[in-house]
């Protein structure tokens, strides 16, 4: 028996655009349904809001994502978690984090890291922080 991990992000109404992001990065397909397409609408205003949604991509990726509804609580957090994004060769890692890297803060350029070819973290224009880095030896 195997158990997969997939990471859940939660936001306050950007579910779809970080996703839609995400898959602008990444490829793959996008799936969402909203309050309102799952008949659970509690509160007018999350209607259209992400109930469930996910990437995921033909090499692996996926990450999955939801809108907290307004009657939650809510606290996007500051290093509350990071994604950790490892790849082959420097050409992948570069072309990932160039895109991530767009209305990003970054904490930590990529560059060569003692135990990696390339590493480098950045918190995204959606407050993810992602660690990036090639896998292996430097």
């Amino acid at each position: 028996m195997a158990v997969k991990s997939v990471t859940h992000l939660n936001f306050r109404g950007e579910a779809r655009a970080a996703l839609e992001f995400y898959r602008s990065v990444f490829g793959g397909d996008l799936a969402a349904v909203t309050y309102g397409d799952a008949g659970d609408v509690q509160d007018p205003a999350d209607a259209d809001q992400v109930m469930w949604g996910q990437v995921l991509a033909g090499d692996g990726f996926h990450v999955m994502a939801y809108d907290v509804p307004a009657r939650m609580p809510y606290d996007r957090g500051d290093n509350a978690f990071f994604l950790s994004l490892h790849g082959e060769t420097t050409r992948e890692i570069t072309a990932y984090w160039e895109k991530l890297s767009v209305g990003a803060d970054i904490v930590r350029p990529l560059a060569p890291a003692q135990w990696s070819a390339l590493y480098g973290m950045l918190r995204d224009r959606f407050g993810v922080v992602w660690v990036v880095d090639v896998a292996g030896d430097a």
